[in-house]
């Protein structure tokens, strides 16, 4: 897949806007008012959220125009579901969600396929998910969905796993000010009584040169094993700051080992 041609869907890609937050704010205003206009300007100003995601996706051999008419979808469904009030940036929203309009394309059109019967089942579960989060404010169990399914908990199950997409460790799954979280940093470390680690006497040595903060931040995460969230939680600072502050960490400790 070629992404480096100027034109893509009829779209000259060079000439392309940038919006500042200010004026997407600005437009999102006048689209919340019916303005049609303003809404064809915010999402010509936000396509190039559209390339940057597509490229993630340069190696499952489909078509950049197909991708792009994809993620353009899942831009408008960003837009139409988008709340001001949350306080968060509209790439931060709409990013997962031009994957997820990706991801279904890509699974839909896979040449592993699955059953027709199987997709619907996975497709209600997925529906009544959003349904039950929307009314209960939380994440639903498995047996609930398949309670209003009226289905055995372990079809619903082997019909989510089905169309599930694998996904990689280093997939960024959140953005706060440039700094991506990825998949890994969502998982616990199960061995933190590594031998390896606990008694390594140059990583001892690397730490004894790093701040409190980042001490604390490294034996959380990786000696009792909790995630980016819960050390937040605990410390009191945003996620993106302990990805932050562990990376910067680590990267000044392989100086001393």
């Amino acid at each position: 897949m070629h992404i480096n041609k100027v034109e893509i869907c009829g779209v000259n890609t060079s000439e392309l806007p940038v919006l500042t937050n200010q004026e997407m704010q600005q437009l999102f205003g006048r689209i919340q008012q019916g303005d049609n206009s303003a809404r064809e300007a915010f999402i010509r100003g936000n396509l190039r959220l559209v390339l940057s995601v597509i490229q993630r996706f340069n190696n499952r051999g489909e078509h950049v125009d197909d991708l792009f008419q994809v993620g353009c979808i899942g831009l408008i469904k960003a837009i139409d579901n988008f709340d001001l009030s949350h306080n968060v940036k509209f790439s931060t929203y709409a990013v997962p969600m031009i994957i997820g309009e990706i991801r279904r394309y890509l699974r839909d059109n896979n040449s592993i396929r699955v059953s027709r019967s199987l997709r619907d089942t996975a497709y209600k579960a997925l529906q009544i998910r959003d349904q039950l989060i929307n009314k209960n404010s939380k994440e639903p169990v498995i047996s609930e969905i398949a309670e209003q399914l009226n289905l055995p908990r372990e079809e619903v199950v082997f019909a989510l796993d089905a169309i599930q997409d694998p996904v990689s460790l280093f997939e960024p799954i959140y953005h706060d000010s440039g700094d991506a979280i990825f998949v890994m940093d969502q998982v616990s470390d199960e061995k933190s009584e590594d031998e390896t680690w606990i008694d390594s006497i140059a990583i001892r040595e690397a730490m004894r040169k790093l701040n409190d903060r980042e001490k604390l931040i490294l034996t959380l995460r990786f000696f009792e094993g909790r995630t980016q969230m819960e050390v937040a939680e605990e410390i009191g600072i945003s996620q993106a700051q302990v990805s932050r502050l562990e990376k910067t960490a680590v990267k000044h400790m392989k100086k001393y080992i």
